[in-house]
């Protein structure tokens, strides 16, 4: 932090003791202006303060006059007596420029910008009647000038003595603006800058969740430069201003009536005020005439500590104001030196008339019940001038006079022990007796450090301004601010619109501020777990949003459960057709050497129900979660058994064609078509399918597949496919041996046999291709599960059309027809 600012400020110091002399002719322009509180010494000090609050410009001459009728600022009074108080301290010290003794001239610059410009000058030149040849060259008649109070005549100030390497140290003027080396090389101060301030107040007012602020501000440097850096701040940190009025304490009433009507129409709770006291008093006058309430006050430290708002009860309204001040502090002896202030110290002083009967309430000109005795005491006085309590800025005035002092010491023993220029560049660093560390940054500032505090009543009715928090410009950003927000007063809404609580996302009203939002429901699958998030954000693929939008939850993972209804009946109808099968096949067993069951190949028969049984049980290969092992079993499966199904079916259609040639006068084509032909022609079918699927499964075979495709808020768990040609392969060669076996029994259905066994195959055959032919365009748009519940509901409506129609027709025979169960009977034409 620290540079060769204070190099810079011995410089200047330097300068002005050691200056050479030179033949120059000067001029003094109007009246010399004269100090209002002095006393010359070896070196001496320079001050300006506002000690009156009202200046009066009298035409055609360049001096200015003070209103002296009720306008004293006691106030500015204490800093002069603050100042006086440092020096007479250092002058009794006997660590610090032992030896020299240093003097004071105090400038009254009656708030004008003017007039503290025509001190300053007094200040460099003197207030000799006439200038010799020699009065140029001179040092200036001080070595440094504390002041002034606010930042418009601070700036001014440092205007014109700057080109004159005048030190200027300001107690309180806190613009930002100052702190332009360039344009102001000798200005110094011990209060921190306002730059610093405007971010805190926006890191303030964003913590309390205001974001709907209004701004009343002065009219000047000061109020001009905090409200923008404010502004830039907020809008950093998302606060918006509704609006933002500045005003002049010598504005018309019209225009404090018209900033009240703005306040009063305004929707913001929140009113930060960067103003001067002395531009803030009128509109708390005119607020307190016209009773508006329920404001939460933010203030600049202009006037958040003023002793003179707090005990003023018109202005009760200001209860639970919050805002920076500086740093208190407690000057030891202080207040024996104020009280101890009596006109007999200096009797031609007006200054010390003046300030004796605006204390009293008397006149040293009037001999009656009103008169100024001399023995009243201000020891017995509490108000604004007597109170120790709050020496926030009074302590500032103590530490540039310090600043001062430590400076000039440095120089001097720099001096003395003849060093060179740069052994005088070390820093200035020193320790006021209120234990606070002083050192001035490249820009000539301190290190900004407030206290914030809070107006809070106390028990007997008055105002006590309550420590809640501090601002340290030093720390980590994230640290910089501290509250303790338990123990402030109250603490208002002020939002433009009400926060949008998670699972909602702002959406910015046309045409207004970013603070004027409405809340907008996330859309599904998309979550804000924020208030007043400005963007919904997607889940991951394989989350949803829950219904409060406010969180993501793992999807819904679909696939046919055992447990759920659509798998329970499927389960059912499998293991009905499994034992179906299984009582077929028994009956057949029993009644194996009956002629129905030997008439057309009973081993085909006996395969063609097993292979059913193993169709029907296939299905259940399609229920439960799909793994790596059952998506390669259930579509595998599926085309093998069949195959087999339907090559059973189609060796049984051969040989009924076969039979019926082998009855024709000299036939013999029975011999190409027996027993172990009919065995090889199922297991060499069959085989076919079994490599097809090998080479399916070897090359890309089918694995669990998590869709997150078909459905946004949940995940398809299904088989996908692998290679697409091997399941259409599989399915092909099955419909291919569907197609055949269903041409060649319609062939045979006419035949002359009375139990024509190639009627019942066609029908099944076109039970089967019916079934399939409508399944697959219904599983290629199925969603999810019912996917799979169209390959079940295939599977099964398909096997039960075979069982049906080609096996219960025969059953129907041997229960129930007996008589019709014999060779006679079948081989009748």
């Amino acid at each position: 932090m620290e540079s060769t600012v204070p190099l810079q400020l011995m410089l200047l110091i330097v300068r002005g003791i050691f200056m050479p002399a030179s033949a120059q002719v000067c001029s003094l322009l109007g009246q010399p202006a004269l100090p209002s509180l002095s006393a010359e010494r070896e070196i001496n000090i320079g001050a300006i303060f506002s000690i009156h609050r009202n200046y009066d410009s009298l035409q055609n001459v360049i001096q200015l006059m003070c209103f002296i009728h009720h306008s004293l600022n006691l106030r500015e009074f204490k800093f002069a007596q603050a100042l006086i108080f440092a020096i007479e301290e250092i002058n009794n010290s006997t660590q610090l420029l032992p030896g020299i003794s240093l003097g004071y001239k105090i400038y009254d610059s009656c708030r004008s910008i003017a007039q503290t410009i025509l001190s300053g000058m007094a200040l460099m030149n003197g207030y000799e009647d006439t200038l010799s040849d020699t009065s140029c060259p001179r040092p200036p008649a001080t070595l440094a000038i504390v002041g002034e109070s606010t930042s418009s005549p601070t700036i001014g100030l440092a205007s014109v003595v700057g080109p004159f390497s005048l030190p200027v140290i300001s107690h309180f003027a806190t613009c930002a603006c100052l702190s332009d080396r360039k344009r102001y090389p000798s200005f110094f101060r011990t209060i921190s800058s306002d730059y610093y301030q405007s971010r805190a107040l926006a890191q303030l007012v964003k913590h309390f969740g205001w974001t709907w602020v209004g701004t009343v501000r002065s009219r000047n440097d000061y109020g001009n430069n905090g409200i923008a850096a404010f502004e830039e701040a907020a809008k950093e940190v998302g606060v918006c201003i509704e609006y933002s009025e500045a005003i002049l304490s010598s504005d018309p009433q019209e225009q404090f009536l018209k900033t009240l009507e703005v306040i009063k129409k305004g929707t913001a709770r929140v009113v930060l005020a960067f103003m001067a006291l002395g531009d803030f008093l009128p509109l708390l006058k005119v607020i307190s005439q016209h009773k508006i309430r329920g404001i939460q006050w933010v203030g600049s430290e202009s006037w958040i500590t003023s002793q003179t708002l707090a005990e003023t009860k018109e202005y009760s309204f200001l209860s639970g104001a919050l805002g920076f001040a500086i740093a208190n502090a407690k000057l030891m002896g202080l207040r024996e030196f104020l009280v101890n202030v009596h006109p007999d110290q200096e009797p031609n002083n007006e200054l010390l008339k003046e300030f004796w009967e605006t204390v009293f309430q008397c006149s040293f000109r009037n001999n009656g019940s009103n008169g100024c005795t001399g023995s009243e005491r201000l020891a017995e006085l509490h108000n604004e001038y007597t109170d120790v309590s709050e020496l926030r800025i009074v302590n500032k005035v103590y530490t540039a006079v310090y600043a001062v002092a430590y400076t000039l010491q440095n120089v001097l023993k720099d001096f003395r022990s003849s060093t060179n220029s740069s052994k005088r560049g070390r820093d200035v660093r020193f320790t006021v007796k209120t234990g606070e560390e002083i050192f001035f940054d490249e820009s000539g500032d301190p290190v900004s450090r407030y206290d914030l505090v809070n107006w809070q009543p106390a028990e007997d009715g008055s105002v006590q301004f309550e420590h809640v928090g501090l601002y340290d410009s030093s720390l980590p950003s994230q640290q910089r601010l501290q509250v303790n927000q338990g123990h402030i007063l109250w603490l208002p809404v002020s939002m433009c619109s009400e926060i949008c609580p998670p699972g909602t996302r702002k959406a910015v009203q046309k045409g207004r501020p970013v603070c004027c939002y409405d809340c907008i429901p996330c859309a599904e699958g998309e979550i804000s777990n924020g208030t007043d998030s400005s963007d919904c954000f997607p889940c991951d693929l394989e989350y949803w949003s829950n219904e409060r939008k406010d969180g993501c939850v793992l999807k819904v993972v679909e696939f046919l459960y055992y447990t759920e209804i659509m798998g329970v009946v499927f389960c059912i109808f499998s293991f009905i057709g499994v034992l179906l099968t299984a009582m077929v096949s028994f009956l057949f067993y029993l009644h194996k050497e009956t002629s129905i069951v030997r008439a057309n190949n009973s081993e085909l028969s006996f395969l063609l129900l097993f292979s059913l049984s193993l169709c029907f049980l296939c299905s259940l290969t399609f229920i439960g979660r799909p793994t790596e092992w059952s998506c390669m079993l259930r579509h595998t499966a599926f085309g093998i058994t069949f195959v087999l199904c339907i090559s059973c079916v189609l060796g049984k259609t051969i040989v009924v064609l076969m039979a019926f040639k082998a009855t024709l006068p000299g036939s013999n084509v029975m011999k190409w078509f027996g027993p172990l032909q009919q065995r090889l022609s199922v297991v060499s079918l069959t085989l076919i399918q079994l490599i097809i699927c090998v080479l399916w499964l070897t090359i890309s075979p089918p694995f669990p597949y998590m869709n997150l495709n078909y459905y946004r808020e949940k995940i398809i768990l299904e088989c996908h496919l692998g290679s697409a040609l091997g399941f259409w392969a599989v399915l092909g060669y099955t419909g291919l041996l569907s197609i055949m076996c269903f041409l060649l029994a319609f062939l045979a259905r006419k035949l002359p046999d009375n139990f024509n066994e190639a009627k019942f195959i066609t029908f099944s055959m076109l039970i089967f291709c019916a079934v399939w032919l409508t399944c697959i365009p219904a599983y290629v748009s199925s969603p999810g599960k019912f996917t799979v519940a169209v390959q079940i509901f295939a599977i099964l409506a398909s096997s039960f059309g075979l069982l049906f129609c080609i096996f219960v027709p025969k059953c129907y025979i041997i229960l129930l027809k007996p008589e019709k169960n014999t060779k006679k009977h079948i081989m009748r034409k």
